[in-house]
């Protein structure tokens, strides 16, 4: 799956900002029928969506996914029913308590696609891995057993917040978050990277503060995370921007190849006064790999 930097959340039900969204830089809307959808709108926002879904079939520059009510919500099935003859390329899981849930989704896409005349696979789907509390006991079932469509893992503080009955995520000195919550984002990002999975940071809710966005953003991008939720649209430049790879990044990982390169056999090279080993030439590749993913999505 292409790499996916900006995730923005639209509802479902809302014509304006649907039809804003497709001019929105983000690199994928997430179309909500969970949270952004009062439950006397479902009926409407599962027809807008799929109608959203077949009229934007151009997928190259923008992806689109389905936020879907959780797996033991009664709306969960008919949500799907409904989107899928759309096609979207992923379904956004909420309220995921272990991998058996992701593995309960992937059976359920693999019928609808299958009844849809869709490629049996192709539907993706991305994790909302924290928001109960069971979730936090379970990360170890992704390694155990989880289906090859899970491709992205991200988490939330808010919900898991209500989960553990907390009246705040962050800590009253630092207004960092708590330790909880700095549990679920490191087990967000370790488990992500030992499915070979996406790792997508939390949203930030003052949508307001662009600049407290971009250093999260650089916080998360430090960290190991490729991506971020936007919960408003102003959100997805600013995400954009931060994690994509600078010019300077790019010079020198291309460097940083080029001298490995230059001398097969070597395990440890220097480069500019520095010493490199090979965590560095998996490093360097990588960001290399980041930035003509990006480079081909924006032409």
């Amino acid at each position: 799956m292409p790499i996916i930097r900006s995730w923005l959340f639209v509802p479902a039900d809302s014509e304006r900002k649907l039809g804003k969204g497709r001019g929105n830089p983000a690199d994928a809307l997430i179309l909500d029928l969970e949270d952004a959808v009062a439950d006397d709108r479902q009926e409407i926002a599962r027809d807008m969506a799929c109608a959203y879904l077949r009229q934007h079939g151009d997928r190259s520059r923008q992806q689109l996914w389905v936020r879907v009510n959780p797996l033991d919500h009664p709306f969960s099935l008919a949500d799907l029913a409904a989107v899928m003859p759309g096609a979207p390329n992923g379904i956004v899981l909420p309220k995921v308590n272990a991998a058996v849930d992701i593995n309960k989704l992937a059976e359920r896409l693999s019928a609808l696609e299958a009844a849809n005349g869709l490629e049996v696979g192709s539907t993706k789907i991305l994790s909302v891995a924290t928001e109960t509390a069971a979730a936090m006991l379970t990360f170890h079932t992704y390694i155990e057993d989880v289906s090859d469509r899970l491709t992205a893992l991200t988490w939330g503080g808010e919900d898991l917040a209500a989960a553990l009955g907390a009246s705040t995520n962050r800590h009253p000195a630092s207004g960092d978050y708590d330790y909880p919550f700095q549990h679920a984002r490191t087990m967000c990002l370790i488990t992500a990277r030992a499915v070979d999975a996406q790792p997508v940071g939390v949203v930030v809710v003052n949508f307001r503060d662009l600049e407290e966005l971009r250093r999260d953003c650089e916080y998360d991008r430090q960290a190991g995370f490729i991506g971020k939720i936007a919960i408003h649209p102003a959100q997805s430049e600013v995400i954009n921007a931060a994690f994509t790879p600078t010019a300077d990044e790019v010079e020198w990982s291309q460097k940083v190849v080029d001298v490995f390169e230059q001398n097969p056999g070597l395990g440890t090279v220097g480069l500019d006064g520095k010493m490199l080993d090979m965590p560095h030439l998996k490093q360097a590749r990588n960001l290399l790999a980041l930035n003509k993913q990006i480079t081909a999505v924006e032409g």
